[in-house]
């Protein structure tokens, strides 16, 4: 499954993070990161990541938490939803 990674970078702080960042990405087993996408103001992270056991985030989270909080949202590309809802149109 795909999901949209929130993370709100903790005193908008984009340096700490990518000081840690320095150490590599820290993925468990089985946490694949695709993209990333950072505002301007370094206030928030967009990562599409990829996983089929959600306690991999867990895994990842627990080790980011002191520069990062973190939203994880499950998501589908708008081509797919629009396939598995045409038969509905």
């Amino acid at each position: 499954m795909l999901f949209m990674v929130v993370e709100k970078l903790k005193n908008q702080d984009g340096k700490a993070v990518y000081r840690k960042l320095q150490k590599g990405r820290g993925l468990p087993d089985g946490l694949e990161f695709v993209a990333s996408y950072v505002t301007a103001d370094l206030g928030r992270c967009f990562q599409l990541m990829r996983t089929d056991d959600i306690t991999t985030f867990q895994k990842w989270i627990a080790d980011w938490q002191d520069v990062v909080e973190f939203e994880v949202v499950p998501v589908v590309e708008g081509k797919t939803t629009r396939e598995a809802l045409e038969p509905l149109l």
